[in-house]
């Protein structure tokens, strides 16, 4: 059983080892809950059955890296660049993309309850077959993909959502 050190340095330095190490301990999982990934380049990996809860992958460039049936609940990802990365049938719950571009990336079967999209680029990612979209945040600025990639039952156009929290009373005119 190798350290979340150890596997960090494999992700980074050695991506082949790394892979077949995953591919291992894909069925038990491993464990890189808590890691800092924030500033790296991190390509042709295979994370599979990883737990990924509250990491960090702010203002990292990701290129064909697959997150397939990860944990990556309350994970960071602001400010990244993600080209052709899969995060089928993961957990993405609280996940924060705010700022990322996120470009043919593939969600189908994850489950996007409560992801951050503020000012976020998805042009071209396939989320038409993703869970729980209409419970995630986003704002004006997010650039969403054409309708045939999105769930039938998603409306894109911002209008104060959730995320606003706005009081009736913030809105009132007041006399003083």
């Amino acid at each position: 059983m190798k350290s979340k050190d150890e596997l960090i340095d494999l992700i980074l330095n050695d991506t082949e080892a790394f892979n077949d190490y995953a591919s291992q301990n894909a069925e038990t999982g491993i464990d890189l809950s808590e890691v800092d990934l924030s500033n790296t380049e991190i390509k042709d990996v295979c994370f599979t059955n990883v737990d990924f809860t509250s990491s960090t992958f702010s203002d990292s460039h990701l290129l064909n890296v697959q997150f397939s049936e990860c944990d990556l609940t309350s994970a960071d990802f602001t400010r990244s660049n993600l080209a052709e990365c899969d995060f089928s049938n993961s957990v993405l719950n609280g996940t924060d993309f705010s700022y990322a571009v996120l470009d043919y990336c593939n969600f189908n079967e994850a489950d996007m309850a409560g992801s951050v999209f503020q000012e976020s680029d998805l042009s071209n990612s396939d989320l038409s077959t993703s869970f729980n979209l209409n419970a995630c945040r986003f704002d004006d600025g997010t650039v969403w993909p054409d309708n045939d990639l999105l769930p039938d039952d998603f409306d894109g156009m911002y209008s104060a959502d959730l995320s606003s929290l706005q009081d009736d009373e913030d809105n009132e005119v007041s006399d003083y």
